[in-house]
């Protein structure tokens, strides 16, 4: 088994078109941190690393979920993933029209 990773579509032209990812766990600990495995995904795709993370930290823009639980929430870079995980990367998205709520007041 492995780690899922799904992919958001602004990133899908750096995995190849691929939208879901699987990761193999650490041989030895049978998990990976969610810091490595973003390096592992760097390594297997150039560029997706530095979409995601900035000297190392996950962007503030990006969102990641492991097993639909915010990392912010629960150890941040430093979570760990196992084994038959589902982790979600979403980029946050920003947009709308401040008339709209002017317009509805």
């Amino acid at each position: 088994m492995a780690i899922k990773v799904t992919i958001p579509s602004p990133l899908q032209t750096l995995t190849r078109g691929k939208e879901e990812i699987e990761v193999l766990p650490g041989k030895n600990s049978g998990q990976l941190t969610v810091s490595e495995l973003l390096s592992d995904l760097d390594k297997t795709y150039p560029g997706i690393g530095e979409k995601i993370t900035e000297a190392g930290k996950i962007r503030g823009y990006i969102n990641i979920y492991v097993m639909g639980k915010d990392i912010r929430f629960l150890q941040g870079e430093q979570t760990p993933v196992k084994d038959g995980d589902e982790v979600t990367i979403i980029p946050a998205i920003a947009g709308g029209s401040s008339n709209a709520l002017s317009e509805e007041q």
